[in-house]
C-alpha cells in the first residue's frame, strides 16, 4: 500500500504510530487489574477491555506495516521506549480503581470522538479501520461511562476517590488531544480534523457525564463551549515521557528481549 500523493507521509505515518501506541500502552495497564480488580465481573471486564486495546494496537501498527514495512512485533517490542509516541496519560500507573475508571472514562470518550472524525479522512484506510475500532469501543464507553455514574453519585466514599481521580486525570487526558507533529499539514489535506476542534467535542461529552456523576473538573463554558482552566499534561507526542512509561516498555519488552528477532 502507498499513501497518495498530495497527502503528507511523515506526518501521517507518526500519527498512526501515535494512535497505536496510546493502545498498546493503555492495553497493558488495564492488564495490570486481571487478578487484582475489586471485583470479579471488573476482572473480567478490565481483562477484555485490555485485549481489545492491544488489539487495536496491533490494528494500527498492522497498517503501518503495510506502509513502510516494519512489522508490529518491530513496534512494540524493539523501539527505545523514548521513540513511543503516545500521550502521557496512558502511561501513568494504574493507581487506585477510581483513577483507572475516570482515565478509562476519558480515553474512551476520545476514542469515540477521534474514531468518528475519521469518517471524512481524506484518506480511506483511516475511515476503513475507523468503523472497525468504533463498533468494539461503544461497549468501552458504555462500561467506563456507567461506573463513572454509578460511582461518582454512589456513596460519600466512592465520590470522593472518584472527585479524586478526575482532578488528577483530566489535566492528563487533555494531553490526548496534543497536536500531533505537523498536524497542519495533515488537517490542510483533510486527512484529519484539528485537534483543537476535536477536544470541544469531547469537553461537551463528557462534561455531560461528569454533571450527572456530580464530579467538577476546571472548565468553563464560555461562547456556549467548554474550556479548561487548567494546563495540560503534553509531550508525549514528541517523546517527552515520564520515568513510568520507560518502567513500562522495559517490563512489556523484557521476554522478547531474551531472544530479539527470534519466532515464538
Amino acid at each position: 500500500m502507498n499513501i497518495p500523493s498530495g497527502l503528507p507521509s511523515e506526518p501521517l505515518l507518526g500519527m498512526i504510530v501515535a494512535l497505536g501506541d496510546d493502545e498498546l500502552v493503555l492495553g497493558h495497564r488495564n492488564s495490570e487489574w486481571t487478578g487484582f480488580a475489586p471485583i470479579l465481573e471488573e476482572d473480567i471486564a478490565f481483562s477484555n477491555i485490555a485485549q481489545d486495546e492491544l488489539g487495536h494496537s496491533l490494528a494500527w501498527f498492522s497498517l503501518h506495516e503495510q506502509l513502510t514495512g516494519k512489522t508490529p512485533d518491530w513496534m512494540a517490542f524493539e523501539r527505545n521506549w523514548r521513540d513511543f509516541a503516545c500521550c502521557r496519560l496512558v502511561a501513568y500507573p494504574k493507581g487506585d480503581f477510581a483513577y483507572t475508571v475516570v482515565r478509562q472514562f476519558f480515553f474512551d470518550a476520545a476514542e469515540q470522538v477521534r474514531m468518528k472524525s475519521f469518517a471524512q479522512s481524506s484518506f480511506d484506510p483511516l475511515r476503513q479501520l475507523s468503523v472497525k475500532i468504533l463498533a468494539e469501543e461503544a461497549y468501552h464507553l458504555m462500561h467506563s461511562q456507567g461506573l463513572v455514574e454509578r460511582l461518582g453519585d454512589g456513596t460519600e466514599e466512592s465520590h470522593r476517590r472518584m472527585q479524586a481521580a478526575a482532578e488528577t486525570a483530566f489535566p492528563q487526558s487533555l494531553g490526548l488531544f496534543e497536536d500531533f507533529p505537523a498536524e497542519a499539514d495533515l488537517v490542510k489535506a483533510g486527512v484529519v480534523k484539528p485537534s483543537r476542534e476535536l477536544q470541544e467535542e469531547w469537553l461537551t461529552e463528557i462534561m455531560r457525564v461528569l454533571t450527572r456523576a456530580t464530579l467538577v473538573v476546571p472548565v468553563r463554558k464560555k461562547n456556549g463551549t467548554f474550556e479548561p482552566e487548567c494546563s495540560p499534561d503534553l509531550g508525549g507526542r514528541t517523546g517527552r515521557h515520564t520515568d513510568d512509561l520507560r518502567q513500562l516498555v522495559s517490563d512489556l519488552q523484557h521476554v522478547y528481549q531474551l531472544a530479539p528477532g527470534q519466532p515464538w
